[in-house]
């Protein structure tokens, strides 16, 4: 029998629109995040370990998020009555008060839209990541396992990244901003030209940027 297969948008596509229920009333998706950065993201079902140790971990970051111009959405396939019971227990119990909406996709609309449910996990979603930027359009896609649950600061880390690209023009290298090789400092984008090349070479004896070759070069932020 041959498996179904999953639709979804792709980095750099428009993310999809919708209208709906959440915990803190109805959103209208991308409207109302006109000018911000957000994370809209997926977990399994609420009360579930794993889940609600994101939760915690996502809220306890939720400041950094918004300095960053970033908005959190969370989403599973639960009725909003849940969510607030869920979140409830989560303040009574853990002394934490989840402050970003969570969304009631009890019919699946949005997880349908999105491509995170799997076909071989049931009606629950999977732990889906989407960055979108103030622009509407999707930057980074992470998808993870319902056993392993997600790091964060990675997620901040993107954010920050993807900023970074878009306001200088550059690149970040592997572990940005502690690489093993060039440590805070950017990428300057590769020559596509011998001119470019010869402005390069200018710019490394100027000591604007440095270089291991013409087609590795790297300044400060």
């Amino acid at each position: 029998m041959e498996q179904e297969k999953i639709n979804f948008p792709l980095i750099g596509d428009k993310a999809p629109s919708f209208k709906i229920q959440t915990t803190q009333g109805m959103i209208n998706f991308p409207n109302d995040y006109k000018g911000k950065w957000v994370v809209l993201f997926s977990h399994p079902a609420d009360f579930t370990p794993v889940c609600t140790t994101e939760f915690v971990s996502f809220q306890k970051r939720y400041e950094k998020f918004k300095k960053m111009n970033t908005e959190l959405i969370g989403l599973s396939i639960d009725q909003v009555f849940s969510h607030m019971k869920w979140t409830e227990w989560i303040n009574e119990k853990l002394k934490v008060k989840i402050e970003f909406p969570i969304i009631a996709d009890d019919m699946g609309k949005v997880a349908s839209l999105f491509g995170m449910v799997h076909p071989s996990k049931g009606t629950n979603t999977v732990r889906a990541v989407f960055v979108i930027d103030p622009r509407g359009v999707i930057r980074t896609i992470l998808y993870y396992p319902q056993e392993a649950g997600r790091n964060m600061d990675e997620v901040l880390r993107i954010v920050k990244a993807l900023q970074t690209v878009d306001g200088d023009k550059v690149a970040t290298p592997a572990n940005w901003p502690e690489n093993e090789l060039i440590k805070d400092r950017v990428i300057v984008p590769p020559a596509k030209d011998e001119e470019t090349i010869k402005e390069r070479r200018k710019q490394e004896k100027s000591g604007e940027i440095e270089c291991y070759d013409w087609w590795l070069c790297h300044k400060k932020m």
